[in-house]
């Protein structure tokens, strides 16, 4: 799909998303992960290893064609979304453990994305024009520029003028999820005609994959030894993805736009799923609370 309002806005969106992550970042927040170094190593290697061999499992179980296949994984292969600080604020998460794990997502995913990728493309072999489709050099390059470049202009404009970058905050969110919608629509409106059956054929396996997401970001650093609200960071980091990502490399990099589906599908579905499965671990919380007797 080689539509202005693809070719040019959902790049454009990615980067003021991107740009708007940037503003709330400082060097600290990569430094930070020296104070809890096994906690990041347990999040990180759930993020990147164990997320990726669940996407897999699920794709050959469900059957999915080759395209929506590599689409799967590079959703397992996206860094996690900056929603995820605000659900972690409102479970009472570590936000700042949010906010270094997104800082430094953000940087594995140019490695990430490429590498899982090009697994996924060389594995299922989708008829996609699959001779051209993989990352190559010029691609990971794209990938680098779209992801890394904004956060990195965010950060310097927040270095040299906060106050500015805390009042832009704001706005650069809305603007960037009012542009992503509109993308998201008339991509929508353009391919009406095919996107039916796909949409139905990864309802369910975006359900299965964000539950398990949530859950092992949960219980894994949970039985590892992570505190509760370190714990709750990890689940919202690891499964709240930035999907934006994924449907940008897949339809502005890699020219597919059924290739986006499992992120478009996963980016509405993961909002939900995650205010219910934060309200379940609350809720557990509360009721296995002491009680004390005054």
């Amino acid at each position: 799909m080689n539509s202005p309002l693809v070719s040019v806005g959902l790049p454009l969106a990615l980067a003021v998303i991107m740009f708007g992550l940037g503003l709330s970042l400082t060097v600290a927040d990569f430094t930070r992960i020296a104070k809890t170094p096994r906690i990041v190593a347990i999040a990180l290697i759930c993020q990147v290893l164990l997320l990726p061999a669940i996407a897999f499992g699920l794709v050959l179980l469900f059957g999915l064609s080759p395209i929506l296949a590599v689409g799967m994984m590079l959703l397992a292969a996206s860094p996690g979304g900056t929603t995820a600080n605000l659900y972690s604020h409102l479970f009472r998460g570590d936000v700042a453990l949010n906010v270094s794990l997104t800082a430094v997502n953000s940087v594995i995913a140019v490695i990430t994305v490429p590498v899982v990728t090009n697994f996924a493309i060389g594995y299922f072999e989708p008829d996609d024009g699959a001779g051209s489709l993989g990352l190559q050099l010029g691609k990971v390059v794209q990938v680098f520029a779209i992801v890394l470049v904004p956060v990195a202009i965010g950060m310097l404009v927040r270095h040299l003028w906060p106050a500015f970058a805390d009042r832009m905050d704001r706005p650069v969110r809305i603007g960037s999820a009012l542009v992503l919608l509109l993308v998201i629509v008339g991509t929508v409106v353009a391919e009406r005609d095919t996107l039916g059956s796909s949409l139905a054929d990864v309802g369910a396996i975006a359900v299965a994959f964000c539950l398990f997401s949530l859950t092992i970001g949960y219980f894994v650093p949970r039985l590892l030894g992570a505190a509760e609200r370190q714990s709750i960071a990890c689940s919202m980091e690891i499964g709240i993805h930035n999907s934006t990502i994924a449907i940008t490399i897949a339809i502005s990099v890699l020219d597919s736009t059924e290739m986006a589906i499992p992120a478009a599908v996963y980016g509405v579905l993961m909002f939900p799923l995650a205010a219910i499965f934060g309200w379940l671990i609350t809720r557990r919380r509360v009721r296995s609370a002491p009680v004390t007797v005054e």
